[in-house]
């Protein structure tokens, strides 16, 4: 009888043990449910009703979402925000591998040319703003006279509608490009060599090299680099704010500054709301869809 009853023992000693430990998940719980699961309810809550702050609010339902489907300026400002995903994120991309392969070699005062490559991720992204407003400017800014020296006229920049993007995007691109050099030179740094020295015995030249050798290896922390840069750019608010401020008009003004205006401009917080559930769904349909780029590259290089 003793024997039999003797397997039960552990497994009775194991169970309580079980559930000693789910005690020790419940204050992560509460600071999950009261950090993110909350406030998230809340805004969902909030997005159903017709809700100024100082007034008294009503419910409307789905009509924040159906208004915002039929407002120019919020698709509008969609557009824009992936105008300048897409340039935030390709040009440093593709920069920022060329300076990777660049550094990969061996010359002289490579670690301090690097260093001092890397040197614009480590500014504060108001700062940077700063700067480059005053670089911006069409009488006093240096970019219209390093234009003139070339004999090109000078340009509007951010007071242009049709430039004001492409000139936020070069402030992206000179403040991450570093960034992306980093991680794709982390991924130079760990290839074999042997593919290397198989494919020149049989005649590869550096373009073979690179295409299809070079770039099917770095193409996960490609990835890695295109996820970083899409979540930085897609949430970018602070160098836009600073620089343009959504103008000229509404040239430059993304989902991020119509969000902004909405809730502390006009404080309208069901209308705000709603396009914070929007916002969450874009961002979220974009992160599946970097993660499954993510894992073909890994299956290619598999």
């Amino acid at each position: 009888m003793s024997a039999r009853s003797t397997p039960a023992a552990p497994s009775a000693f194991f169970a309580r043990r079980r559930r000693n430990y789910r005690r020790f998940i419940i204050p992560a719980l509460v600071v999950v449910g009261a950090v993110i699961i909350f406030p998230w309810l809340f805004t969902v809550w909030m997005s159903a009703f017709d809700w100024k702050i100082g007034s008294v609010a009503h419910f409307v339902g789905f009509d924040n979402y159906v208004n915002l489907a039929t407002n120019q300026r919020f698709i509008e400002s969609i557009g824009h925000t992936f105008y300048f995903t897409v340039l935030a994120v390709v040009v440093p991309l593709v920069l920022g591998t060329i300076a990777a392969l660049i550094f990969h070699r061996e010359f002289r005062w490579r670690g301090v040319l690097r260093a001092v490559f890397t040197m614009p991720m480590m500014a504060t992204p108001v700062a940077i703003a700063l700067v480059w407003t005053m670089m911006f400017h069409p009488q006093q800014g240096v970019l219209n006279y390093l234009l003139s020296l070339v004999g090109l006229p000078p340009s509007l920049w951010v007071y242009s509608p049709t430039l004001v993007i492409p000139s936020l995007v070069l402030v992206e691109i000179w403040h991450w490009t570093p960034l992306v050099m980093l991680i794709v030179l982390g991924g130079l740094a760990a290839l074999p060599t042997e593919p290397y020295e198989s494919a020149r015995l049989d005649g590869a030249t550096e373009w073979q090299l690179f295409r299809f050798i070079t770039l099917p290896l770095i193409a996960p922390f490609l990835i890695v680099a295109a996820v970083i840069r899409t979540i930085d750019a897609v949430k970018a608010f602070d160098t836009i704010y600073v620089i343009s401020q959504g103008g000229p008009g509404t040239a430059s003004e993304t989902i991020n500054l119509y969000l902004y205006l909405q809730a502390f401009a006009f404080y309208n917080v069901g209308n705000a709301s709603a396009v914070v559930v929007v916002f969450f769904g874009i961002i979220l349909a974009l992160a599946l869809l970097l993660l499954h780029v993510r894992q073909r590259a890994q299956w290619a290089v598999l």
